[in-house]
């Protein structure tokens, strides 16, 4: 896991791209290199030394002939696997992935993408062709952003290393977009505008100052060249082969590895099948609480480990770290992110990185897989779980000339289903993209790696391809997924419902919290940001929440979270 920045184009300057790996050099702590092809291409990299410690493996990679040059971040999973496909093909120097994935290119070009089984983005620049190659893995669980401008390419895992080179403004029709139907962007857009990122499984091709993107990975045709004629017992059978096949290579690193356990039947399973595949040492484990016996999931948690004896790393989060935490989560994401119960999670990887450990998975990708969401047993088309009929937006406080320029987003339907084309949105429009952006930032902030065993494409792609039923049956979110999983799980466990709230963000914004939305309410009347709100009317929604039913905090938040980044565009232009 690591950070990678570059720039094509003519008047390069080496010291940009060397600015831009200082601003992400959180994401890899253990080395930092550059390559220059004088005239035409700087690339950089921060390493996170996860496989092959040596130096040997510090990127940018260059095969032996001096031809190609790989900066990568990401793990290929299946990487044993495929170095013994190509044998004696290549001159392998390294133990690697890196080196792996760099051998593939060479050897099958573009088409090794699909022999890949992992979480990448990466670019590789042909010195004799002077062309660049970049992709993205199948989900886009790592970021792959750029800029294409005047002749000029510049990409980096993170916004703010394009951004410290490279002065830009909002774009407003996203940021409109977001605050009247909650949208975080299309694949392809971000919150500045002249930058963009790259879709999950498309890649880059860049020569002669001309950029095109294409898919590499089309989920639908995956989708529809799967067999229907399975039994039950065959679907079964072939989940927990690939799930305990997906632990199994989510294992291999020469660092110790960790995992994240709340109450949910999801990481109840990883903590099973972690213990099942691991069971000569107890894996470490670690879980937040905030002491609200109404939304912590700890007894759960507890009940699971008395059983298994992991040691268990319970981290204690407190209302009065929300305003320390907030900022420096906003500062990593440079985007609007999730709530409280994202940035309580944030305090796991704190802890981790002071543990010295390097490596966590977690129980992300099941819901968007199996269904797991409230609202795919409703009509409506509501993208914000746990909040039932009240309104998550309040576009009564935005200025006409900016509300206007929002949008409603229409999302491809490519199925039959509505529930799969439900899930469809939510695996590459909504949820999952957003989620899994948090989760980066988050986890690279504190220079540790996060590894999701529920997002291997075999296993997303064989859950989402069964009928309907087997999904939700009558009031049961992920029936057979909770069928699949007794032998692994308690029952109390495996037909717990799902909890969409993890901490009491609703009371403490009301109440413990009141000063620093105060504070935050007013930041953002002097900010960059000013001009798009009716600020009168922010206080008249405050002042009735706060005397109200509290049932859904989401745009106080909103508008927390906009102040947060505001501020940090006015420290850094």
């Amino acid at each position: 896991m690591c950070g990678i920045a570059g720039i094509i184009g003519n008047g390069i300057q080496e010291s940009e791209v060397e600015e831009m790996l200082l601003s992400i050099a959180h994401r890899g702590p253990d080395a930092r290199g550059i390559y220059k092809d004088k005239g035409f291409a700087v690339l950089g990299h921060n390493r996170l030394s996860i496989i092959d410690l040596s130096h040997e493996a510090d990127q940018p990679l260059t095969d032996p002939t001096g031809r190609y040059h790989l900066s990568f971040n990401g793990e290929i999973y299946n990487y044993q696997e495929l170095r013994r496909e190509i044998g004696a093909r290549y001159t392998f120097r390294t133990s690697s992935d890196t080196e792996v994935l760099l051998a593939s290119y060479i050897l099958y070009g573009k088409s090794c993408l699909k022999r890949l089984n992992g979480m990448f983005a990466f670019a590789i620049w042909d010195s004799k062709e002077k062309k660049l190659f970049a992709a993205r893995d199948r989900f886009g669980v790592k970021p792959f952003y750029y800029s294409n401008i005047s002749n000029k390419f510049l990409f980096a895992s993170e916004i703010k290393a394009i951004r410290y080179v490279k002065s830009v403004g909002p774009n407003e029709s996203v940021w409109a977009n977001y605050f009247c139907f909650g949208s975080y962007g299309s694949p392809s857009e971000t919150f500045y505008k002249d930058i963009n990122q790259l879709p999950g499984g498309h890649f880059i091709e860049y020569e002669n100052s001309t950029l095109s993107i294409d898919k590499w990975y089309d989920f639908a045709e995956q989708i529809g060249n799967i067999p229907n004629n399975f039994s039950t017992a065959q679907i079964k059978e072939k989940y927990r082969e690939l799930l305990i096949d997906s632990i199994k290579l989510r294992f291999r690193a020469d660092v110790e590895v960790g995992f994240n356990i709340s109450g949910g039947i999801d990481s109840s399973l990883l903590l099973a099948l972690v213990n099942d595949y691991n069971s000569s040492k107890r894996t470490r484990a670690f879980t937040f609480y905030t002491g609200a016996e109404r939304y912590d999931e700890l007894p759960w948690v507890e009940s699971m480990i008395r059983q298994t004896g992991n040691p268990l790393e319970k981290v204690k989060f407190s209302a009065v770290e929300v305003p320390e935490y907030a900022k420096l989560l906003s500062d990593g994401q440079e985007e609007p992110f999730g709530g409280i119960p994202t940035i309580a999670y944030s305090k796991i990887f704190k802890m981790a990185n002071q543990a010295r450990l390097k490596v966590l998975m977690d129980g992300q990708g099941m819901d968007e897989q199996w269904a797991g969401y409230d609202y795919y047993n409703s009509q409506h088309d509501s993208v914000v779980q746990g909040t039932g009929n009240s309104s998550s937006f309040k576009p009564n406080v935005l200025k006409s000339d900016f509300a206007n320029l929002a949008k409603k987003s229409e999302y491809p339907t490519p199925f039959n289903s509505r529930l799969q084309n439900s899930q469809y949105r939510d695996l590459f429009y909504t949820k999952l993209p957003r989620a899994l952006r948090f989760n980066d930032r988050i986890s690279m902030s504190y220079s540790t790696e996060l590894r999701e065993p529920f997002l291997d494409y075999r296993l997303v792609e064989l859950a989402f391809s069964i009928p309907d039923n087997m999904k939700i049956n009558g009031k049961t979110h992920k029936y057979l997924l909770r069928e699949i999983i007794k032998e692994f799980v308690p029952n109390k466990i495996s037909e717990a419902p799902k909890r969409a709230l993890q901490t009491p963000q609703r009371e403490w914004l009301g109440k413990d919290l009141v000063a620093f939305v105060n504070e935050s309410f007013a930041n953002l009347e002097s900010s960059v940001f000013q001009s798009w709100f009716d600020h009168d009317m922010i206080q008249k929604e405050w002042e009735q929440y706060k005397n109200g039913s509290k049932a859904n905090s989401f745009f106080i938040w909103q508008w927390i979270n906009t102040s947060l980044i505001a501020s940090d565009i006015q420290k850094t232009t």
